[in-house]
């Protein structure tokens, strides 16, 4: 087994740093892009003008959506904000977190029987930033619970 996980205090926020950085940048610097590009063309009429920056706008946009994933640990629970959804879990809720190889993000099983993507979770491009989340994740849910898990 194992060395035990130290527990961070609470409130606590897992999310792919790196990533989030690279998706932030690329929004921010292809919104400004385009949109110069089409106020310094003079032949575009002021409608093409703008639905180049209504054009730009939407891609930082979903650029922005991509960056949105995070897992918030609270002292009343976790809450899971993914891509287009946020579900608030109750400790008890959650009976196991995996992180396995190959897998693009962290699952959560849950005490209903069904699994939760927790995409703020994800070894992208910082693989042992993601494992280390994962296991304070899971220590955090094995403290919380009381339940020794496998």
């Amino acid at each position: 087994m194992s060395e035990p996980v130290p527990l961070p205090s609470l409130p606590v926020t897992f999310r792919p740093t790196r990533t989030r950085a690279v998706l932030l940048t690329a929004a921010a610097a292809i919104f400004v892009t385009v949109s110069l590009v089409a106020l310094l063309l003079e032949r575009l009429s002021p409608a093409e003008k703008l639905s180049f920056v209504f054009t730009a706008a939407l891609l930082a946009w979903v650029l922005l959506r991509l960056a949105r994933p995070k897992v918030v640990a609270e002292e009343s629970g976790v809450t899971v904000v993914n891509f287009g959804s946020v579900r608030r879990l109750e400790w008890a809720e959650i009976v196991q977190v995996n992180l396995r190889v190959g897998d693009p993000w962290a699952f959560l099983d849950l005490s209903d029987g069904t699994s939760l993507a927790a995409i703020g979770i994800q070894p992208g491009i910082a693989k042992e930033q993601a494992i280390a989340q994962a296991r304070t994740l899971r220590a955090l849910v094995e403290a919380r619970t009381g339940e020794t898990q496998g």
